[in-house]
């Protein structure tokens, strides 16, 4: 094994010196505290090129290995010991360790552990949070900070496109046609790194079939993939659309509501897809309630799903939640029977901010219920100021003593 993993680690060193594009954020204080950073996210949204960027703003980042190697399918718990051995064989002694999809061995939060006992520091990532949490929760608690990485932002994307000047100065009406009209390809075409380099629909089909089959099925031990298959095809058809799991089970042909649940978690759980749940002072009550679904990236639910048109407002309200998840808003949805608000951000015991997303405000009837939506909302939870985000349109509407401020996406989204 000691050969194979020093064989291994040769032929990954090339991973430190590739010219990386996008410089993606990451705060300065995870990286001069002990505690372990646990880097997480959907399958190919950029964790390894994150973990290099750190690596590089290191003083010391010999220690690396991709557990995502088919030359480690035998790799099991008692090999970290040679693995440690290796690197002090070829380095010394270490101070930071650095392991990518180190998920793929089971019991490796005991050498994490270890690592961490002995005052290093390590970074690890992963794209299942069950098994993040399971893990961290029982041997790690009190040592680690997660770190979750999404999909490109606009803003990353706009780096990644080579338009770093829109960013620089978005002033004058050329320069904000020119932002309007990214905007409006970035709604479709997503945040996904490599599908953004190539735009080829089987980097995403790819994507997909690895979450399935590898982070579901055998993970799980599921044995229909029929069924699953027609879950994420019905969820990703009705993105922000309210669902109980009892029509989830009533679409797919399963008799328990908690079947489809199960199914949903374990989907979720690879950051795939997102529940959003009703706002409510009860916690069974929000259990209880219809849940709204949400894909993690635009160009995903597109090319999964079945639509008749582009569904514009669709798409832009879920850009808007992976948004609002990518700033680490706790979010949910109002609804007080009459009237609803897309998305409501609680931070601690109180609601903070109140979020409505309609692409075109043009149809006097479509304002009208937006407006009184958002509204609702604010009254709810005693907001003075609300939110409502567009393609284009820009304006302030004051309603019963309350502000409404009517701004296009794309601004928020660099904000």
């Amino acid at each position: 094994m000691k050969q194979i993993l020093r064989d291994i680690i040769e032929d990954q060193k090339a991973f430190l010196h590739r010219q990386n594009v996008v410089e993606r954020a990451f705060p300065e204080r995870l990286l001069r505290n002990e505690l372990v950073v646990v880097i997480s996210g959907v399958r190919r949204c950029g964790k390894s090129v994150l973990l290099q960027q750190i690596r590089q703003r290191m003083p010391k980042s010999d220690c690396f290995l991709n557990f995502d190697d088919d030359r480690l399918a035998t790799f099991n718990q008692q090999h970290f010991q040679a693995l440690y051995e290796v690197f002090i064989e070829l380095y010394g002694e270490q101070e930071c360790f650095f392991f990518d999809e180190i998920q793929n061995v089971e019991g490796w939060e005991h050498f994490v552990k270890r690592l961490y006992n002995m005052g290093k520091k390590v970074f690890v990532t992963g794209s299942n949070a069950r098994m993040l949490s399971r893990e961290l929760g029982t041997l790690l608690t009190g040592c680690y900070v997660s770190y979750e990485l999404f999909p490109f932002s606009f803003a990353e994307a706009l780096t990644f496109a080579g338009e770093q000047r829109l960013l620089e100065n978005r002033d004058g009406s050329r320069n904000r046609s020119a932002l309007q009209s990214r905007f409006r390809e970035y709604l479709y075409d997503g945040g996904m790194p490599m599908y953004l380099s190539m735009h080829d629909p089987q980097v995403l089909k790819t994507m997909y079939d690895n979450i399935l089959y590898r982070d579901v099925l055998v993970r799980n031990q599921i044995n229909n993939e029929r069924e699953l298959k027609e879950m994420v095809y019905f969820q990703m058809s009705n993105i922000g659309k309210p669902v109980t799991y009892s029509s989830i089970a009533g679409v797919i042909g399963v008799k328990n509501p908690s079947t489809a649940k199960a199914y949903m978690e374990y989907v979720e759980n690879t950051y795939l897809l997102f529940t959003l749940s009703k706002m409510d002072v009860s916690v069974k009550a929000q259990l209880r309630n219809p849940k709204k679904v949400y894909c993690i990236d635009n160009a995903v639910a597109m090319s999964l799903g079945f639509r008749f048109s582009k569904d514009e407002g669709r798409m832009l309200e879920n850009l808007v939640l992976v948004e609002l998840k990518r700033r680490g808003k706790e979010v949910f949805y109002h609804n007080d029977g009459a009237n609803e608000c897309d998305f409501v951000v609680r931070d601690g015991f109180v609601v903070s901010e109140a979020v409505q997303v309609c692409y075109d405000l043009g149809n006097p009837l479509t304002r009208e219920r937006e407006l009184k939506g958002l509204l609702s909302a604010m009254k709810a939870y005693g907001l003075a100021e609300g939110l409502l985000l567009t393609d284009s349109q820009r304006e302030t509407v004051e309603m019963e003593g309350r502000s409404i401020r009517i701004v296009p996406a794309w601004e928020w989204l660099l904000v």
